[in-house]
């Protein structure tokens, strides 16, 4: 196993708790999350509640009841979409990336999973593992590349990492309290150049008192240097006249270096499998973040593989299964991502435009809703079903 992101710890999880030896490599020299706050959809509960850990993630979480976002400078409503507007209502869980970490790195721990620390992979082999030193590990029956979206393992499987060009900061702040909603994720807008927005992720572990949120701004990743060097109070400054109630959330940045660049790219693998080994999560595809699906389509991989091991003895026929599980759904949600993404991150007018005046209406129509709650919900195409 490759990574300890959630992807790679769920699915460790899963095969200890089928009575297998597990080992999962880690480049960090001690196991941690990276990353700030994330939504977990209905999909990605689904399978936590397979894992029996759904009540220690909503000890922890944030139940969120609807998306909302609004154009700035009128402050038109662009976006609304609410679970409660699902065939089988179910909230999503604001959740921070280190409480997620403990709980499932708590629970590989407690199901025998063994870590391999300070090791970054770079290679599978027939089995082998080769890490960045040229070492080559004894042969494992499986290897599993969980290791995120820049995955070498990946690249020398064909995937070909289309570099986009925005990005967002991301940071995580106390919870500002009113008028923000703690069951909504909330943004602005302006036209497609600006995104502004706060995310409820519930407490940090030990700090069950103390409720979080994360805020994100995006930006065009080539002009980071320019808004590193341009300072914070400017920076603030726009912030403020975009959205004025992030007065304490602003307050809360005092440093540039609290803020984190996620640059994203976009790639699918055809096969993610190959010879005694799977690709899972962002290895197998990645894309921006505009549907909120990472964690929970890495999850769903997860599960997927380990049913796949339960139901064929034969490995290839167990890794074909895992294959075909997941393509069809996988494919859906990178095209509907990859289709997203310009009307929330781009230059040019026209597309917010469409959005701004045409999306909000068409979103009122009949089932136009439903349609968009499963949509964000991930369950068009319901893995879960299968």
């Amino acid at each position: 196993m490759i990574g300890a992101g959630p992807t790679g710890l769920a699915v460790a999880l899963m095969l200890a708790r089928q009575g297998r030896r597990v080992m999962i490599h880690e480049r960090f020299e001690t196991p941690r999350p990276v990353g700030a706050g994330f939504m977990l959809q209905p999909t990605g509960l689904h399978v936590l509640d397979r894992l029996g850990l759904t009540l220690a993630v909503e000890a922890c979480g944030q139940p969120i009841d609807h998306i909302f976002g609004r154009e700035a400078r009128r402050g038109r409503v662009v976006l609304d979409v609410r679970y409660s507007d699902l065939k089988q209502p179910r909230q999503a869980i604001g959740i921070h990336r280190a409480a997620m970490f403990a709980i499932l790195h708590d629970a590989c721990i407690e199901a025998g999973v063994d870590f391999e620390t300070g090791r970054e992979i770079v290679a599978a082999d027939a089995g082998h593992l080769v890490d960045s030193a040229g070492r080559r590990s004894a042969a494992f029956n499986l290897v599993i590349d969980a290791s995120g979206a820049r995955s070498p393992i990946a690249t020398s499987l064909g995937a070909e990492r289309r570099d986009l060009a925005w990005g967002a900061l991301w940071t995580t702040v106390p919870w500002p309290g009113a008028p923000f909603d703690p069951t909504a994720l909330q943004q602005v807008y302006l036209g497609a150049t600006r995104m502004l927005g706060v995310l409820p992720c519930g407490t940090l572990p030990g700090a069950p008192a103390a409720p979080m949120a994360t805020f994100f701004w995006s930006l065009k990743t080539e002009i980071w240097p320019d808004w590193y060097a341009l300072g914070l109070g400017t920076w603030k400054d726009h912030c403020l006249r975009l959205w004025p109630e992030l007065a304490p959330v602003m307050d809360a940045i005092t440093d540039r270096e609290q803020m984190t660049l996620a640059a994203y790219g976009h790639h699918t693998l055809a096969r993610p499998v190959d010879d005694r080994l799977a690709v899972l999560g962002d290895a197998a595809h990645s894309t921006s973040p505009q549907l909120g699906q990472g964690v929970n389509m890495g999850l769903l991989d997860a599960q997927a593989l380990a049913n796949a091991l339960t139901q064929h003895r034969d490995l290839g026929d167990a890794l074909a299964a895992y294959a075909r599980a997941r393509r069809w759904h996988v494919r859906l949600y990178q095209a509907l991502s990859l289709g997203f993404t310009p009307f929330y991150q781009a230059d040019g007018r026209l597309l917010p435009w469409v959005r701004d005046h045409a999306l909000g209406k068409v979103a009122r129509l009949p089932l136009a809703p439903r349609l968009l709650a499963a949509t964000v919900s991930g369950i068009l195409l319901d893995p879960r079903a299968r």
